[in-house]
C-alpha cells in the first residue's frame, strides 16, 4: 500500500451578510504561491417565503464557492499557458 502524504492545505474562508431577504457570503482562499482568491455569491428570499436564515447561506455559499472554483480552474489555466509558452483549451469542470 502506498501511503500519500499531504503537500498542502487549503482553508476556505466563507462570510456572510444578511438583511431580511438577502444573503451575501464572501468566500476567500489562501493559496500556497502566497496569492488569494476571492469570490461573491448572492440569494434573495421571496417575500412570501419563510424566513430561512440558513437556507440563504446554503444558496449564497454555494454560489461563492461554484465562482471560487471558476476562478481556481482560470488561474490554473492560466498558469499552464505562462509555463507552456502557448495557448491551450480553457478549463472546465
Amino acid at each position: 500500500m502506498v501511503k500519500m502524504q499531504t503537500a498542502v492545505g487549503w482553508h476556505v474562508e466563507l462570510e456572510f451578510e444578511e438583511d431580511h431577504h438577502r444573503t451575501r457570503a464572501a468566500a476567500l482562499v489562501r493559496l500556497a504561491d502566497g496569492s488569494e482568491v476571492r469570490a461573491h455569491g448572492y440569494a434573495s428570499r421571496h417575500p412570501a417565503d419563510s424566513d430561512q436564515p440558513r437556507v440563504g447561506e446554503e444558496v449564497a455559499g454555494a454560489r461563492a464557492l461554484n465562482e471560487l472554483a471558476m476562478k481556481l480552474l482560470t488561474k490554473a489555466h492560466d498558469e499552464i499557458d505562462a509555463a507552456s509558452g502557448r495557448a491551450s483549451y480553457p478549463l472546465t469542470h
